[in-house]
């Protein structure tokens, strides 16, 4: 059993995990629990040799809650990263990257911008309305971490741009933070459907040309 390379979650006894079966294992009394947060080392240990990853699933989300294993395997691990990033050149290389990853994010939020501005579609009468909203779902579901559905890339980019705009305005044009939703399965697929569809009629009107109504919930957004 220790030797096989599991995925878990927790569990609530002491030195505990629940396989996907639910039955109730415990680590091996040389094993150490890994917490999450340095990627090299959790890659290293990964290859390395048997251990069970701890996973927490919660809503579509699902959470790393750390790496059981072997507790001389670890310490040897982060001997050789010590060691290395001890070395000038290791600094040299992490600025190398960071300067990528931040022309990749640039070039990135232009491209979803321009990619929301082609799904708005708006009138030329509310060319400004239309720039507005592009900046304001750009600035809110674009940056690194986020977890919206603009950094996913298992959808092209332009089913995430419309994705995202339904998104900002189901947060920012209607009452669904404050809605009561039964909990009831499906419930709340139906109601986020029924606001969809409100605020696809929405931009409709402004693709139209039609003049916004007094108290128009998208302008009102955008001024907050």
């Amino acid at each position: 059993m220790p030797t096989q390379l599991r995925i878990v979650s927790p569990c609530p006894f002491p030195r505990s995990v629940r396989t996907e079966r639910g039955d109730i294992l415990y680590p091996p009394t040389d094993w150490i629990l890994v917490p999450p947060g340095d990627p090299a080392l959790t890659r290293r240990i990964k290859a390395a040799g048997p251990c069970w990853t701890v996973q927490e699933k919660k809503g579509r989300k699902v959470f790393s809650r750390g790496i059981w294993t072997l507790g001389t395997t670890v310490d040897s691990i982060r001997r050789e990263l010590e060691a290395e990033r001890a070395d000038p050149a290791y600094a040299k290389k992490l600025a190398q990257a960071k300067v990528r990853r931040d022309e990749d994010q640039t070039a990135y939020v232009e491209v979803f911008q321009k990619t929301v501005l082609d799904y708005l579609r708006f009138h030329t009468m509310h060319a400004d309305i239309s720039r507005q909203l592009a900046t304001a779902v750009t600035i809110h579901a674009t940056p690194v971490g986020s977890g919206t559905v603009a950094r996913t890339e298992r959808i092209p980019v332009d089913e995430r741009a419309e994705a995202a705009v339904i998104a900002w305005m189901r947060h920012q044009t209607t009452a669904y933070d404050s809605m009561p939703i039964a909990r009831i399965k499906g419930k709340r697929r139906e109601v986020r459907l029924m606001l969809a569809m409100r605020s696809k009629s929405l931009l409709q009107s402004y693709r139209d040309g039609r003049p916004a109504s007094d108290g128009c919930p998208l302008q009102q957004a955008l001024k907050r």
